[in-house]
């Protein structure tokens, strides 16, 4: 780099491309492609400061002096920065402006050490313009936001490292509890138990047609003989009447319904018109963007930020972390100038409309998400420049932003009331219908809506003519119907993130994130959109409100925000914070107290549900079983039923368990006798999957069910005092994932049972090659070779000339017979220049240019990937740089104790130059040597003291 440029650093390689454009030659922009250093891992930490950091990398009798080191993916970034950094005349820190962006400014300052000097440089949109009045703007680092930042992780850090391993022992390995994580998982646990708590009562009512002037429209039974009649908001989860309305029968409600038809007449009693307004909503926060990107969009919290951040990082949105909803002078007037265009002047009112932020956060000092720039670009006009996923939710924040500056609906609401004499009752019917009279905002963007409980009730818009009190109006088509009150409906991932910011747990910019932990950890899995909690995640959530209540407590989470938002603004010292939390108060238990004083806990209570008197729902290494005692000799052992994978634990009702247990035995089900051997082969519903397996005959004492194929043993004999030789293990044989219990025949049993397949000898080697199932799916065997084959059918039907084929092809690389069965291709990456294409692997699909992979995330599938989107992904994955290996050693760096100015951190150690590194293991092999020779000598003498003494 030339002398006298200006170094500026950002997190993005694609926003580092966009703005180095937009400085022009004086200035050189690299990226840091994220956060350059991290808390340590132990073995990271040296013998030296092991005592003090070696359990959390945090020494939390000494401030919480965290120990930070620089990942291994990023020594070479590093390297290229402080190379660049070395001609630069001055360092502006351009990373993103909030506490995150702020950290990662600071470890650079930390890491870099410059000697120029360093300015932080922000900006909440990636335009010419942002971009070169920022330049003009700096200020220096905020260090409330680097502390808030450090104590977050910190905190996360001390209750992730001792919550988990409680779980680890008493529920199940490789689990993890999190400060939000946690609390979002109780909601979805809490949720699923009111659903199983809940009572569902049943009402009925008619609905009829009424006519006049031509125009029919439907009408709903509200009263009898002026009673109201009940529905489904007037009963309690119980299923019990919360005030007195009137409650008819079936049977009541046919005759009505007769009753009505025969009198064919009804007259209107009553006509409301009632006049309203709507106004429109203000602009997205992360949290409505994610919110409405999942409802109308169909977009995961995780998805929807992944687009966000590319719509950002091109340049087309401001920065998509903000709980803002305001908008700059210039973005109003944008907003209004295309309402105007689009809709004419009665499209906005005459004062520009202001909202205002409720969130007391400091973090986010920017704007609402909205267009970049001063001129909106319309979704048509840029449709070609972005994917589908990016068009989607541009028009979704564009719509979004300019109909938060338009008028607002007005309507008129008129509700029609009829009455009847019918069976001897008054009857009173009544239809409701809503017309705009003019749609303002609605013209451009309707907010979408959550799933509501007893909708049913909900009267259906719609078109009424022209009536008056008095009028006589046809009625015909009189229907019963009946209802039954709804639980309160799961969370979906837009209704959690709209009750986690309600309740003041985490942060927007978080959400996405936690949710994507939640359903990783198998807490939860995803129904259509609706979140459903597994029967792990009600041990878990059993255990932490037994043992950690305050942690998963909702109140006490918001209130851990809120003293993280009071350091970010520098109302709260962090280390007397870190302290309370961790060492406890007069108003606090310390973590460290609650974990030192546990106590027994009793994993099998933990794990166990009572659903019935004899069943019980546990949940074990391998999943969910029912646990089922005969009452009529409780001290037999149990016996075990599999619960199905997809029953959701609400369905798994007495009544669904008491199915479960009487249904008939697939397991054990005879198909019939092998030929060979004279053994049964029998089919078996195991833990592990169905199998098939080989038993002895039936003995004559032992029966088979005739309905259900279960072999029935007879009475075991007294067992003798005599010790027996272990009997073989029978063979057994897995089923393939195309067959079931139920179906499978003995022919296939036979050759299933008959693998490994000997497919032929190859020629060349003479090695025998085989066919069979592994744990990864079919595959073919010679020697220690293998390759995988398409489908497990090719098992049985594989010649030797097809395999000898496939052994002729590479095995890996592009050239290998796996390029064949992409999912989907594209064409040639840019910077490899070999062709992109979409494969389906052991760990999911992938994208791969047959140099780098990169796995698709969770939330997208391969449909959703497109040229320019799989470019990026490949253009990321570079820039990480390879995984680290095991045992790699990392760069270390200690943080010193003194906290104010940035500058005081200890400096990371110094690597060692090759001559070192020569001189060093040249030293190493010396004392080897000697240490070998010593010990030869050592040998040599005992052995001569011994044949003297003989």
């Amino acid at each position: 780099m030339a002398q006298g440029k200006k170094l500026v650093i950002v997190e993005s390689p694609t926003k580092m491309r966009s703005i180095q454009g937009y400085l022009g030659d004086g200035y050189e922009v690299l990226s840091s492609v994220g956060h350059i250093r991290d808390l340590a891992d132990k073995k990271d930490i040296p013998a030296a400061d092991k005592q003090a950091y070696g359990k959390y990398s945090i020494d939390v009798d000494h401030d919480f002096d965290p120990y930070y080191v620089v990942s291994d993916r990023k020594t070479k970034t590093v390297a290229e920065l402080k190379r660049a950094l070395k001609t630069a005349d001055e360092l502006l820190l351009a990373t993103d402006e909030d506490r995150e962006g702020e950290a990662i400014a600071w470890h650079l300052l930390e890491t870099l050490k410059p000697k120029v000097p360093v300015k932080r440089m922000v900006f909440h949109e990636i335009t010419k313009d942002a971009i070169q009045a920022a330049v003009g703007r700096t200020r220096d680092l905020d260090l409330a936001l680097v502390d808030a930042q450090e104590t977050r992780r910190i905190l996360d850090r001390l209750y992730g490292w001792d919550v988990s391993p409680v779980l680890w022992y008493k529920v199940k390995s490789g689990l993890s509890a999190g400060r939000v994580q946690s609390a979002a998982t109780r909601m979805i646990v809490d949720r699923e138990r009111e659903r199983m708590a809940f009572t569902s009562a049943e009402y009925w009512d008619v609905e009829a047609q009424a006519s006049a002037t031509g125009q029919s429209f439907g009408v709903r039974l509200v009263r009898v003989d002026g009673g109201q009649l009940a529905r489904g908001t007037d009963f309690d989860d119980t299923g019990k009447l919360k005030k007195a309305v009137v409650v008819l029968t079936e049977a009541e409600v046919m005759a009505l319904a007769a009753a009505v038809n025969d009198a064919g007449a009804a007259t209107v009693s009553k006509v409301e018109a009632k006049p309203g307004t709507r106004s429109p909503y203000a602009p997205f926060t992360t949290s409505t963007m994610q919110q409405e990107a999942g409802r109308k969009l169909s977009m995961s919290a995780k998805q929807a930020m992944s687009v966000a951040q590319r719509l950002y990082e091109k340049g087309y949105i401001t920065y998509m972390r903000t709980d803002s909803v305001a908008l700059s002078t210039q973005a109003i007037q944008a907003a209004r100038s295309q309402a105007v265009a689009l809709y004419g002047d009665s499209a906005v009112p005459l004062k520009p409309r202001v909202y205002k932020s409720k969130s007391k956060n400091a973090q986010e000092a920017h704007e609402a998400i909205r267009p970049s720039g001063e001129n909106f670009r319309t979704p048509a006009s840029v449709s070609s420049q972005l994917d589908r996923e990016e068009q989607r939710l541009y028009d979704l924040i564009w719509k979004r932003t300019v109909a938060s500056q338009m008028s607002d609906a007005k309507y008129e609401t008129t509700t029609v009331t009829l009455e009847s004499d019918a069976d001897g009752k008054r009857l009173e019917f009544t239809a409701s219908g809503t017309v705009y009279t003019f749609k303002g905002f609605l013209e451009a963007y309707e907010e979408g809506r959550d799933e509501k409980r007893n909708a049913q009730d909900s009267a259906e818009n719609q078109s009424l003519p022209a009536v008056a009190v008095g009028d006589e109006l046809a009625m015909a088509d009189a229907e019963a119907k009946g209802h039954r009150t709804t639980p309160k409906p799961r969370y979906t991932e837009a209704s959690l993130v709209k009750a986690l910011e309600e309740h003041g747990i985490g942060r927007p910019s978080t959400f996405a994130s936690i949710i994507g932990t939640v359903i990783d950890r198998g807490y939860a899995s995803k129904r259509g959109q609706a979140l459903v909690p597994t029967w792990l995640a009600f041990s878990v959530v059993r255990l932490l409100e037994q043992h950690f209540a305050d942690l998963i407590d909702y109140d006490f989470t918001a209130a851990l925000e809120d003293d993280l938002d009071a350091i970010a603004r520098g109302e709260q010292n962090r280390n007397e914070w870190l302290r309370s939390f961790y060492f406890g108060s007069d108003a606090h238990v310390g973590l460290r107290q609650v974990v030192d004083n546990l106590g027994e806990i009793d994993a099998r209570a933990l794990n166990s549900t009572r659903i019935t008197d004899t069943a019980t729902l546990r949940f074990g290494k391998y999943g969910p079983y029912l646990e089922v005692v005969d009452p009529a000799n409780p001290d037999a052992k149990p016996r075990i039923v599999n619960v199905p994978e997809d029953l959701a634990p609400d369905e798994l009702t007495p009544a669904k368990a008491q199915e479960l247990v009487d249904a008939p035995v697939a397991g054990d089900r005879v198909l019939g006798e092998n030929p060979e051997n004279g053994k049964i082969v029998v089919v078996k519903d195991g833990r592990f999957g169905p199998y098939v397996q080989e038993n002895d005959p039936v003995s004559d004492e032992d029966e088979v069910d005739t309905e259900t194929g279960e072999v029935v043993e007879a009475a075991p004999k007294k067992k003798s005092t005599k010790k027996k030789e272990a009997a073989p293990k029978p063979r057994t044989a897995s089923l393939f994932r195309s067959m079931s219990v139920e179906t499978i025949d003995l022919e296939t049993a036979l050759q299933l049972l008959s693998l490994p397949r000997v497919v032929g000898k190859d020629p060349e080697s003479g090695d025998e090659i085989t066919a069979q199932n592994g744990r990864y799916g079919p595959y073919l065997k010679k020697g220690a070779d293998s390759r995988s084959l398409e489908s497990e059918s090719q098992i049985f039907d594989v010649t030797l000339e097809q395999a000898l084929a496939i052994y002729a092809q590479p095995k890996y690389g592009a050239g290998s017979r796996r390029a064949s069965s992409a999912l989907k291709e594209f064409e040639a990456d840019p910077v490899s220049g070999k062709p992109i294409r979409i494969r389906d692997g052991r760990f999911g699909a992938y994208v791969t240019d047959g140099e780098t992979n990169v796995t698709i995330p969770r939330g997208r599938t391969p449909d959703d990937v497109t040229f320019e989107i799989a470019v990026q992904m490949l253009a990321d994955k570079r820039a990480k740089g390879p995984a680290p290996k095991r045992g790699a050693k990392r760069t270390t760096a200690k943080k010193a104790p003194a906290k104010k100015p940035a500058a005081k951190k200890a400096p990371a150690k110094k690597a060692l130059t090759d001559d070192q590194k020569a001189a060093a293991r040249s030293e190493a092999a010396k004392k080897a040597a000697a240490t070998r020779k010593a010990n030869a000598i050592a040998k040599a003498d005992a052995a001569r003291k011994a044949k003297a003494g003989s």
